[in-house]
């Protein structure tokens, strides 16, 4: 009878506690997330609209190597990068990090003035001015130049944004740029000479190498991950919740990408948003859509996967239930 006293007055005050005998607190761990300035973030400006009412806590970065360099040093918890870098930073990390969803599908293009482009083949000779230096951009790019018999006809000259890209065209617009959305958009309507002369998504199916062109996915820390699951999976269900506003609301969207610092300019966004491919995939369909797609560029190139598949612990499921 006195046990049962005793436990019976330490779950009380438990309850008085916690809100619940037995039951864990909820998690109200601040979240730090870095993502990319571009495409990739574009689904996540729901919650950074609302971030002063919420657990996270956002960081924008313009090159991916700064960011992964947070990841790797635990200044932020949960990061959107390009789908590539995840396997790299995977190798880099013996193992230390996770994809828990695809964020964006394919998004790049080729954005020029001159009409006489309308194939892989016209661009032999040319320079193509593009971002990315070491991520999916410039794997891509590689990898199709390859499969068109371009791998040593076309130089890659690299900037460090989008916008840098933007301004070489609109100084010269018979150069070639390889842009994502929503800055292609946003080119086309500063210079009415520009038009797309190649969607890379395309070029990337009719090679039919049984894969699909991602750009963007999201990872977190394990170690984060271990100690935090709930809030983790709370992150993705608000990840799934904001992508659904943006392809539903593109008005209001627009406006938050702007907020945002993503774009200088609502209806460029508004227009951009719907060519953008912005998901939440989660669970199976994640894991089989990007270990096909790591295994294309694997083939192509092993250094731009870290030099090897990574191992299936690679892949968390943290599908929205």
């Amino acid at each position: 009878m006195k046990r049962f006293l005793a436990r019976f007055v330490a779950c009380m005050a438990i309850l008085l506690l916690v809100g619940g005998c037995g039951s864990p607190a909820k998690d109200d761990t601040k979240v730090r997330v870095g993502a990319l300035k571009g495409p990739t973030s574009i689904g996540l400006v729901k919650l950074i609209h609302e971030q002063n009412d919420s657990n996270y806590e956002f960081r924008m970065e313009t090159q991916a190597d700064v960011l992964i360099s947070a990841v790797a040093s635990a200044e932020v918890d949960i990061a959107l990068i390009p789908a590539n870098v995840a396997s790299v930073l995977y190798k880099k990390t013996n193992g230390g990090i996770a994809v828990i969803d695809i964020n964006t599908l394919g998004v790049l293009y080729m954005v020029s003035g001159d009409d006489s482009i309308s194939s892989f083949a016209d661009l032999e000779g040319k320079t193509v001015y593009t971002t990315g230096a070491g991520t999916t951009p410039e794997y891509v790019l590689r990898y199709l130049l390859k499969a068109n018999g371009l791998e040593d006809k076309v130089t890659i000259e690299f900037k460090s944004e989008a916008t840098e890209v933007a301004a070489t065209l609109a100084a010269e617009p018979s150069a070639v740029g390889m842009l994502p959305q929503p800055f292609v958009i946003a080119a086309l309507s500063q210079n009415e000479s520009l038009s797309i002369v190649l969607d890379m998504t395309k070029e990337w199916n009719a090679l039919n190498n049984g894969s699909s062109l991602l750009t963007g996915v999201t990872v977190v820390r394990k170690e984060f991950l271990k100690e935090h699951e709930e809030a983790v999976r709370n992150f993705v269900k608000d990840h799934a919740d904001s992508v659904n506003f943006v392809n539903s609301d593109t008005e209001t969207a627009a406006q938050y990408t702007v907020d945002a610092g993503i774009i200088e300019k609502a209806p460029v966004a508004q227009k951009a948003i719907p060519f953008c491919n912005i998901v939440c995939l989660t669970g199976e369909e994640m894991k089989s859509a990007l270990s096909g797609y790591l295994q294309v560029l694997y083939d192509a190139d092993p250094s731009s996967v870290g030099g090897e598949m990574p191992a299936d612990d690679f892949y968390s499921d943290m599908g929205v239930k």
